[in-house]
This record gives structure tokens, sequence and C-alpha cells, in this order.
């Protein structure tokens, strides 16, 4: 009896089937959660937000870039530009010859339906119908004439053939060339903008906190830059004093003290061509402009020096082998500066350690201090 109350007790006390499928189920669970934890490669740490350093290290590689990709499309725009004034020439030119060929052809018919008209060559005939022998030479003479008149006619024909044919596949030939630089053209213009759109988002993505701190430390590094150019400011102001003393004391002058005048209307080509950029002083830089109204770097030079008399090419890439070379030491106003190894961007020197440039997109033409940028070099051209 005892054996069998203690069974029943045993049973009576043990877990029903829903609860053994419950502990079955929570220990799956648990043992599915373990097996998962130890198996689950650890999320990977979120990247470091750049510091504002690096934000504007970034934007000033990109609008460096800016300024690579500008001069590339103004070279390709001026081949492009060229391009299409040859290829409307010979266009030209091929519709002219054609014309004239179409002439000849007319002329040629017209003898030809003479001929079939007549009924073909009748010399021998008209010859010996002739009723005395002064009208048979008239009619060997008309008959030389019309010939000669028809032979030319003919050589006419086949030379201006010629030509025609020659002309049209000229036309052709620079019109594909054209196509390809119009190509070329789109292709550097998206990459312009492709980069300007780069550094655009990355400013957007800054807050209004690090706007203003970015803004402080473009501040601090103009402040730099402005220090360094007084430094040059003020050597080129103790060379003229020690220039205006030793010319003082050969008797050649009287002193140094005259008050500066605005620049004659015939005075000299850097004086003329820096009063060009002065004036303007305030333009929106705009990539692959040349004025009147907004410019970029190398189109305010070249206009700057194109009021002055003196025709430069383009591109930063070409202006820098126009005229004589000169050192960062022997600047001196009118010349034009180059920046980065890859002469990207150009400014005309006015002395002090200033130029007056057209920085990047968002900025206007302004004074500002040559030590912005590396230096590149500088030529006199003129």
């Amino acid at each position: 009896m005892a054996t069998h109350r203690k069974a029943r007790t045993a049973i009576l006390s043990a877990p029903g089937p829903r609860a053994a499928v419950g502990l079955t189920t929570a220990a799956l669970a648990t043992v599915t959660l373990l097996t998962e934890s130890a198996s689950a490669t650890p999320a990977p740490p979120k990247p470091a937000k750049p510091s504002i350093a690096d934000v504007q290290a970034q934007v000033n590689t990109l609008l460096h870039q800016v300024d690579a990709a500008t001069q590339k499309y103004d070279g390709t725009k001026e081949k492009t530009d060229r391009q299409n004034v040859a290829v409307n020439k010979l266009l030209t030119e091929a519709a002219k010859k054609t014309q004239q060929l179409n002439e000849s052809r007319r002329v040629l018919g017209e003898y030809a339906a003479a001929q079939y008209r007549a009924g073909g060559d009748t010399t021998t005939t008209r010859y010996l119908m002739a009723p005395d022998p002064q009208a048979v030479l008239d009619q060997v003479h008309l008959t030389g004439v019309l010939a000669q008149r028809q032979d030319a006619a003919v050589t006419t024909f086949r030379v201006q053939q010629a030509a025609a044919t020659k002309q049209r596949i000229e036309a052709a030939r620079s019109l594909a060339t054209l196509t390809t630089q119009q190509a070329q053209l789109r292709t550097a213009k998206a990459d312009v903008q492709s980069k300007l759109s780069q550094a655009q988002h990355l400013l957007n993505t800054l807050t209004a906190e690090q706007k203003a701190q970015l803004a402080k430390i473009q501040a601090q590094q103009e402040a730099a830059a402005k220090a360094k150019a007084d430094k040059i400011a003020a050597a080129e102001k103790a060379a003229q004093e020690k220039a205006a003393q030793t010319a003082k004391a050969a008797g050649g002058t009287k002193g140094t003290d005259a008050p500066v005048t605005p620049a004659p209307a015939n005075a000299s080509i850097a004086d003329q061509a820096i009063a060009f950029a002065r004036a303007q002083i305030g333009k929106p830089y705009v990539w692959g402009a040349t004025g009147p109204d907004s410019f970029d770097c190398s189109g305010l030079t070249q206009a700057a020096y194109k009021a002055a008399g003196i025709t430069l090419p383009r591109t930063t890439y070409d202006q820098v082998d126009v005229g004589t070379r000169v050192s960062e030491a022997d600047l001196q106003p009118g010349d034009l500066i180059f920046f980065y190894s890859d002469v990207s961007h150009v400014g005309l020197y006015i002395g002090g350690g200033n130029m007056i440039h057209a920085p990047h997109t968002g900025t206007v033409v302004k004074i500002a201090p040559i030590t912005e940028m590396p230096f590149y070099g500088a030529v006199r051209p003129y």
C-alpha cells in the first residue's frame, strides 16, 4: 500500500504534457539565443565623424579639383569653338563648290541636248551642203570654237567635281572632330559639376555650430596668409626705399613722397591690366566665364591683358608659358602668379604681397594675399 501511494504521488506531482512542452520550448529558445549570441559577428563600430579641419581640407581639395577641371573645360571649349568655326567655313566652301559643279553640269547638259536635237555630229554634211568656200571656212571655225567650249566645259566639270569631293571629305572629317570635341566638352562640364556637387554636399552636412567653427578656421588661415603677405610688402617697400636712396644719392630723383595718381590713358601695359582687374572686383566667379559680368581665374587674367592690348591664351596651362618667367622674389605688379603643382589657378599681382583673382564658385573677384595657395611660378607677359 505504501508503495502504491508513493507511486501515485510521484505521478500526480509530475508535470503534464503542456508543461513539458512549455519547458522544452523555453529551453530550446534559450539554447538558440545563446547560440546566436555566440556565433554572431560583432557590429562594426560607427565611423568617427571627420573633424572640422578634415572637412575644410576635403572642401579645399575638391575646390582645387574644380579649378583643374575648369581649366580642362576651358581648353576643350576653346578647341571646340575653333573647330566649330572651321567646320562652318568648310561647309560654306563645300556648298559653293557644289553650286559651281551644278552649274558646270547644267552647261554640259545644254551641249548634250543641242547635239541630240541636231541628230549627232553633222559636220561633214554641213560642209558638203555649204553654198561656197567661205561658208565652209565659217563652218570649220564655228565647229572648232564649239568643240573648244565643250572640251573646256568638260574639263571644268571634272576639276570642280574633284574639288567638291575633296571639300566634302574635309568637311566630314572636321565635323567628326567637332563631334568628338563636343563629347569631351560635355564630359569636362559634368566633371566640374560633379566636384562642385560633392563640395556642396559636404558643406550641407555641417551643423550651424560646425559651420561657425569652419569659418573660424578659415579666418585664422586668412590672417596667417595676410601676415606672410605683409612680410612680402615690407620687403618690397624696403627695396624701393633703398633704390630711391641710391638714386637720390646719385642725383637722379628728389625722393619718393609724390602722391599716387590714377594711371593715365598711356600708362604701362601692367598698369592698364591692373586697372581693368580692379574694376571687376565684386563680380561673381563663374567657371568657364570670360566676362564681362563674371569670370573664372584665367578668364579674368585673359580679359585684363586684353584690355591692355595683350592677347593671352585661355587656360592657365597655356598662360604660364607666355612672356618671361620670374621668381617669387622678383615679382612686379602686373605679373601673373600661378598656383599648385598642376598650375590650376592664376592671379594678377598688384604688389604688396597681394593679387586680384577670381577664387572659386561662391566667391567674387577680390584682392587676396598671394600666400593663400602654394606658389608654382610667375610670368611677365609683356
